[in-house]
């Protein structure tokens, strides 16, 4: 079982110090301590246990330190700010391993823009030495990017020219839709192994401000405070966040509530979410009051880990089942009282932590099936995680319902920004508005009629045909499948998030299998070998 929990007090790899309203955020990869053996992480060169720690902080600052409204990520090694993701870390990995690895950074980064976007922190990136690659992406996820101009430093994404790969986490559409750098001087840029550096920085837009080396802490620390000062207070303090572990039997993981049962010959997972049971907050007070073991936070954290479990340990499930459990009015009480405080900063993050859970579910490379029958929870937020999946099975009985919630209506946006309704719905946006506004109660046969359900199952045949759904799934290819998911979940215009989803889905997974990148004489093979790489110059 891989083990996503980390804190600050056994950090390797990064260095995180608390100054009033400003954090400082600084990368000092320990080469020796790679997540697994057999590569040495030089040059802040970074591997999926460095990444767990960046996203453990982001976490920490979100739900700890309310007080902090800027975080400045640097470097504490002078020769490099960071090299990018480790390359021989990335050559002896599996496939899906690697892409999996660029979904996890990525969705990383995407939560330091979150966080920004939503949270009133602020990201300043302080690139004090030469800045490569994923290293540069992790600049680009940051509100602002400050270069040193010492003749020597520069930002570069080298992957095309060195590796025969893309910037995995984003990196090519963030560069022109997040920067509006001109496509001329990325392309460019993208084939510049050895980047770009001082005023040409500034002026391409790969950069906001370069300072000399004897000036550079200084003008980034005053940048710090103006950005402070800008944003408004939340709080003094914040709440403490426990680890979030499984019991672990064979292939069942049991949180307190969550529970994800994995059949590995069968390539299933069932994943069974509860709702909330006895007294639950009911405003900010209360909810800071019981920390992060409300059911609001604790269910969707373990959620949360749930799917990361999946994604790492278990590379061969291709189908997960989703159940839903609990009471559906204790379920809705919840998700009205958070959204009626949502001015309070931490219900303000619990319902952000939601929907970054919900977008995490959006974007499993697995089918995903809901089973709505007698027991299930169909509601609030439950609703949403169901109709993210691919199809939805309902049991043909009055006594199963679909709830909508305050949460219906934008509160958990798509990668995209559509809700689930409206991204259901491209054809009847009007459809949609009106479920989400009337937010009804439907049986299974209305819901049907609604259409949110793909099939309406009798009792009688309910198990045998849930049963061959699942069997004939599976035994499709999964290239096909997920190929097909990914174009399939994301309707109607793209943003800037969902272009670097549906590019890593495709081209950055479909790169990483091409020989002339992995291939015995591939370019990403052959880094640091004295052979040149060899490629097969046909274009596809």
């Amino acid at each position: 079982m891989t083990d996503f929990n980390r804190h600050p007090s056994s950090y390797k790899h990064w260095q995180l110090q608390i100054d009033g309203d400003i954090a400082q955020l600084r990368m000092n990869v320990d080469a020796n301590h790679p997540y697994r053996p057999g590569y040495e992480l030089k040059l802040n060169s970074y591997d999926l246990g460095v990444d767990m720690e960046l996203a453990d902080a982001i976490q920490r600052l979100r739900f700890e330190h309310p007080q902090v409204k800027v975080v400045v990520v640097g470097s504490a090694q002078e020769r490099a700010f960071c090299a990018g993701a480790n390359i021989w870390m990335l050559a002896e990995s599996t496939h899906p391993f690697k892409v999996n690895f660029c979904k996890f950074t990525n969705e990383t980064r995407l939560s330091l823009e979150d966080a920004s976007q939503h949270s009133g922190l602020k990201s300043l990136c302080a690139v004090n030495a030469a800045c490569a690659g994923g290293g540069y992406e992790l600049a680009l996820a940051c509100d602002e990017i400050h270069l040193v101009d010492d003749n020597n430093s520069a930002v570069s994404l080298p992957e095309v020219p060195l590796l025969g790969v893309l910037p995995g986490t984003g990196g090519l559409t963030r560069l022109v839709d997040k920067r509006k750098v001109r496509r001329d001087r990325a392309d460019v840029f993208c084939t510049m192994a050895e980047g770009v550096r001082g005023k040409r920085a500034v002026n391409w837009g790969l950069v906001d401000a370069t300072w000399k080396k004897s000036q550079f802490a200084d003008k980034v620390q005053a940048r710090a405070k103006e950005l402070a000062a800008q944003q408004p207070t939340k709080a003094e303090r914040g709440i403490a966040l426990p680890p979030i572990r499984a019991v672990v039997e064979g292939g069942k993981y049991t949180w307190t509530h969550v529970q994800l049962e994995v059949d590995a010959a069968a390539r299933i997972a069932t994943l069974t979410v509860h709702g909330p049971k006895g007294p639950q907050p009911k405003n900010g007070a209360e909810y800071a009051a019981a920390g992060a073991s409300a059911w609001a936070l604790q269910c969707w954290r373990e959620l949360d880990d749930a799917l990361l479990q999946l994604r790492f340990d278990h590379e061969t499930v291709g189908l997960l089942v989703l159940q839903t459990r609990g009471d559906r009015a204790a379920l809705l009480q919840v998700e009205k009282d958070l959204f009626a405080d949502r001015g309070h900063w931490l219900c303000n993050e619990i319902l952000l932590q939601m929907a970054r859970t919900a977008r995490r579910f959006d974007l499993m490379a697995r089918s995903m099936y809901a089973l709505v029958d007698k027991p299930a929870c169909a509601a609030g937020a439950f609703l949403e995680l169901t109709l993210a999946c691919d199809r939805v099975y309902a049991l043909d009985d009055d006594a199963v319902q679909f709830a909508f919630g305050p949460l219906s209506n934008g509160a958990l946006p798509m990668s995209h920004g559509h809700t689930r309704l409206q991204n259901r719905f491209l054809k009847d946006p009007a459809h949609a508005q009106r479920l989400a506004t009337e937010q009804p109660v439907l049986s299974a046969p209305e819901a049907d009629e609604q259409g949110l359900c793909t099939y309406l199952l009798d009792p009688v045949d309910w198990a045998d045909d849930v049963r061959i759904a699942l069997e004939e799934r599976v035994s499709m290819s999964p290239d096909a499948l997920t190929g097909m998911e990914a174009s399939l979940r994301f309707g109607g215009a793209e943003n800037c998030d969902s272009k670097i989803f549906g590019r890593l889905s495709a081209w950055q997974n479909w790169i990483f299998t091409r020989p002339n990148a992995t291939g015995d004489e591939g370019a990403l093979t052959r880094y640091g070998a004295p052979e040149s790489a060899k490629f097969d110059w046909r274009r596809t």
